[in-house]
């Protein structure tokens, strides 16, 4: 019988947990309805048990506690979930942040229906989305600081933070890139085959650039060798970024470098040795090896040698850290 592969993500999440965090799951009513949790603080007492589908015990539709909070957006990678990051969502929340985490519309576990073409720009939209709805329409939006706002990115979210704080890519040279790399993994697997660089170059550009964002963080930035220093130009916010050393998929050399060595404002970047493209993913509960090997083998299996924990201690840590910083927190 197959297990169908949200019952599969929502197992992958191992709890690290000390103060009381709230949560709530919400739908924006947009055009196509975003799924979406939100992490925050709260007084109300943490759960003796585990009551998430992220293996947290989480104050659910608690009271939010504080005012003038800042906001952290996280954008899932390709297919990914809400609770793919939830252990830096719960760092975040635990020191002060409300934390919005959106599945976005046609590139997520449930549903991959997007083409390409439409998920370049679809996402960078859901950001911009996320933010109004959280400023606007989230009941407790009052507790929301609109000046302090930023966005953590991984893989095709990392893509999502660059072009929401402002970067326009250049798809024709993301098309040479590819004939002169062909071994590179997402050109290997025919990732922009078939688009129209100049009318898709277009269509993003009128979703580039949010200016409530003031601050990125990106993780194994996703086809980031379509960025020259033109196309990163208008990225005015302090950026911290993260490459695994061992990524085969968004090797650093051409992707995680190029934005190094090209983005104005770039604050810190770390190459993580031993880590491949889903170390930056949380830990996984190790049932879902007999649940699903294949899926463990994919996201699960780190280089030997790499603690995927102790790495993410320092990651979150890292994160609040930044955020702390940029945003005056």
């Amino acid at each position: 019988m197959k297990l169908h592969l949200s019952l599969l993500l929502a197992i992958i999440v191992w709890p690290l947990q000390t103060l009381a965090v709230g949560f709530e799951r919400v739908s924006i009513n947009a055009p196509t309805p975003i799924q979406m949790g939100i992490w925050y603080p709260s007084d109300a007492p943490v759960p003796k048990a585990i009551n998430s589908p992220f293996r947290q015990a989480l104050a659910l539709n608690a009271k939010v506690s504080g005012d003038h909070l800042p906001l952290v957006i996280l954008s899932h990678g390709y297919g990914g979930w809400m609770g793919g990051h939830a252990d830096a969502a719960l760092e975040l929340a635990e020191a002060g942040y409300i934390v919005a985490a959106p599945e976005h519309p046609g590139n997520n576990s449930e549903d991959e229906s997007a083409s390409t073409a439409e998920w370049l720009v679809s996402r960078p939209a859901d950001i911009s989305t996320v933010i109004d709805f959280m400023l606007n329409d989230w009941p407790a939006a009052e507790h929301i600081a609109a000046e302090r706002i930023g966005v953590y990115g991984f893989s095709a979210g990392g893509y999502t933070a660059l072009v929401a704080a402002g970067a326009v890519p250049d798809f024709q040279q993301a098309l040479q890139h590819c004939e002169n790399n062909p071994q590179e993994f997402t050109c290997e697997i025919g990732m922009l085959e078939g688009i129209d660089p100049d009318s898709l170059g277009k269509e993003v550009q009128t979703v580039a650039g949010d200016d409530r964002i003031k601050a990125i963080s990106i993780a194994a930035p996703g086809l980031s060798y379509m960025f020259d220093e033109s196309a990163l130009a208008a990225v005015k916010t302090p950026v911290q970024l993260w490459s695994g050393a061992v990524d085969v998929r968004v090797p650093h050399a051409s992707n995680g470098a190029n934005l190094a060595a090209r983005l104005p404002n770039i604050v810190e970047t770390h190459v993580v040795e031993k880590a491949g493209h889903f170390a930056f993913m949380a830990e996984c509960n190790p049932k879902l090896k007999e649940h699903n090997p294949r899926i463990w083998n994919m996201v699960c299996v780190d280089a030997e040698g790499f603690d995927r924990g102790d790495f993410h201690e320092q990651l979150n840590s890292a994160l609040v850290n930044f955020f702390d910083k940029v945003l005056q927190l």
